[in-house]
């Protein structure tokens, strides 16, 4: 009964030392510094609860030592004042101080105002150079405007000028036309559809009325009011024929299409005796 007595005492002072020891470990903490200047770090140490630090300080970094179990917290602060940095049941002051300034040795002075650098070579340059190379742009674009139309004819990509006059521009065109032999492949309304651009455009050049943007009957209202020795039949037989190729899909005798085209050769001589520019006479005294 003594032994079982003696047993249970034992039992309970380990039971007692072992909290005692379990409670103390929870309340481990250092600091390494306990007053430091604003700005300044210093460095928690503790172990076995969670730290949060008070309002206003910072935490810079967090280590643990993996041998000990022990954290370190690197905290720093920027306002003046006194806090508790606390752990457990445990907790350390930490003192921040201001920063004395000296102002009978300090200079105080003003905000300096916005100082100007002076510009580089390399700044001028570029912006000369811009200005040059919008410049040559310019010029440029001038020179080819003024100069389109030799410079298409130097690359071949203008036609050459025509120097020929109506009369002969259009007799010209009608014989390329009678070469080409439209009607005999059965092309009958692109070849009469041809001879009348052919004499319309005479006409307009030849004399101011409008024929290209006229029809037949307007055309020929126009023409007979002219006081012209011209034979408009002429004219009106090739706008017929043609009208009648084009929109009533008619099939003029083989002869027909040649009387057409010779009607159109004799129509623009008429027209040209009565229109053409008059040499002037050249006396010699």
């Amino acid at each position: 009964m003594v032994k079982r007595t003696g047993v249970l005492i034992l039992m309970g002072l380990m039971w007692f030392v072992g909290l005692t020891t379990a409670a103390g470990a929870q309340t481990v903490a250092t600091l390494g510094a306990d007053t430091i200047v604003l700005g300044d770090q210093t460095v928690f140490t503790y172990s076995g609860g969670e730290f949060l630090p008070p309002q206003d300080v910072l935490v810079l970094g967090m280590q643990t030592d993996s041998t000990s179990g022990m954290k370190q917290a690197t905290v720093t602060c920027f306002e003046p004042g006194e806090y508790w940095l606390k752990v457990g049941t445990d907790s350390l002051p930490l003192v921040v101080l201001d920063v004395e300034v000296d102002t009978s040795t300090a200079e105080i002075r003003d905000i300096a105002p916005i100082e100007r650098v002076p510009y580089t070579f390399w700044e001028i340059f570029r912006w000369v150079l811009l200005v040059l190379v919008l410049a040559a742009i310019g010029v440029g674009i001038w020179w080819f405007l003024t100069h389109r139309r030799q410079v298409q004819q130097a690359l071949g990509l203008a036609a050459p000028v025509d120097n020929r006059d109506p009369h002969q521009r259009a007799v010209d065109n009608l014989e390329e036309l009678r070469e080409k032999r439209l009607w005999q492949a059965g092309k009958v309304k692109e070849y009469h559809t041809e001879l009348t651009d052919i004499v319309r455009r005479f006409i307009e050049e030849s004399t101011d009325v409008r024929a290209t943007d006229m029809t037949s009957d307007e055309t020929l209202e126009e023409m007979e009011g002219k006081r012209w020795k011209v034979e408009n039949g002429l004219l009106r037989d090739i706008f017929s024929t043609a009208d009648m190729v084009k929109f009533a899909k008619s099939e003029p005798l083989p002869h027909e299409h040649e009387a057409s085209l010779s009607k159109a050769l004799a129509y623009v001589e008429q027209l040209w005796d009565c229109v053409k520019p008059q040499e002037e006479e050249v006396t010699h005294e």
